[in-house]
């Protein structure tokens, strides 16, 4: 775009733009995919309310000197014996009824975080792609839903590698002179299917610690090289490469597949 911002200069530069052969396009999205990811907009949504309406009572009880041991659960089941009136903690009154319009709205909003899991485990079911994705070691049916429903076509990657960069899983570089500067990761593209992705790969590396026999050789390995941070979105990585592979194949996760080097 030339300088000054209007309309015209505007809809010359998109115009200029398409004419480009190496312009990328976003690919659209049908009406189910559409509906998928509401469902998961929504889902994130409460997830974000029930963790702000949890810490509110933990922070109001502890005022009072009340500790809340941690963990959603412990939570979660002491709200319902204030709700129910089955425990009562020793605060004044007006604080005891703010206590149980909090309590209340947590396990409403906790209820309807379930219905939406349970509508994402049925759609992951009935959707081949997720169910296909729900192979992947790491990937549950939030995260296969979310995939096939965020990527309407995965050929428009060339590669695992650009699916990758797409997300924001590569390194950003900072390269002049002919020497090559490797920094963190761009984050770039989706920032809820890479939050998926690290947490997946995450949860395997907590599983990788407790029950290391029965872990991935090359996990163990890199954890045994890198902190595990750095293992985590290093496994997210490779996750999303082999997401791309499975979508664009057609197949499913195969532990033992031996990766084609020039891709």
């Amino acid at each position: 775009m030339k300088r000054g911002k209007n309309d015209a200069v505007d809809a010359e530069a998109i115009c200029e733009a398409v004419t480009r052969p190496t312009m990328r396009f976003v690919a659209m999205k049908s009406a189910e995919q559409q509906a998928a990811l509401s469902l998961h907009r929504t889902r994130n949504l409460l997830v974000k309310q029930r963790t702000q309406l949890v810490n509110m009572i933990r922070g109001l009880l502890a005022e009072f000197g009340i500790d809340i041991p941690q963990g959603l659960e412990r939570a979660l089941r002491l709200a319902r014996q204030i709700a129910a009136k089955e425990a009562t903690p020793e605060v004044p009154a007006m604080a005891t009824q703010v206590l149980s319009l909090l309590c209340g709205q947590v396990l409403d909003t906790h209820v309807r975080l379930q219905a939406i899991d349970r509508s994402i485990s049925a759609l992951q079911r009935t959707d081949d792609v997720a169910r296909r994705l729900s192979t992947i070691p790491g990937i549950g049916p939030v995260g296969a839903t979310a995939l096939a429903a965020s990527v309407a076509d995965p050929g428009q990657f060339r590669s695992g590698r650009e699916f990758a960069a797409w997300l924001g899983l590569t390194p950003s570089q900072n390269s002049s002179g002919g020497k090559d500067r490797l920094g963190r990761i761009t984050k770039m593209g989706d920032r809820y299917l890479r939050k998926l992705l690290v947490v997946g790969a995450t949860s395997l590396i907590r599983r990788a610690r407790h029950k290391p026999e029965a872990a991935d050789p090359r996990l163990l390995a890199l954890l045994a090289r890198k902190p595990a941070r750095v293992a985590s979105v290093a496994m997210a990585n490779k996750m999303a490469r082999v997401v791309w592979a499975i979508m664009t194949r057609g197949e499913t996760y195969q532990a033992r597949h031996a990766p084609n080097l020039a891709a």
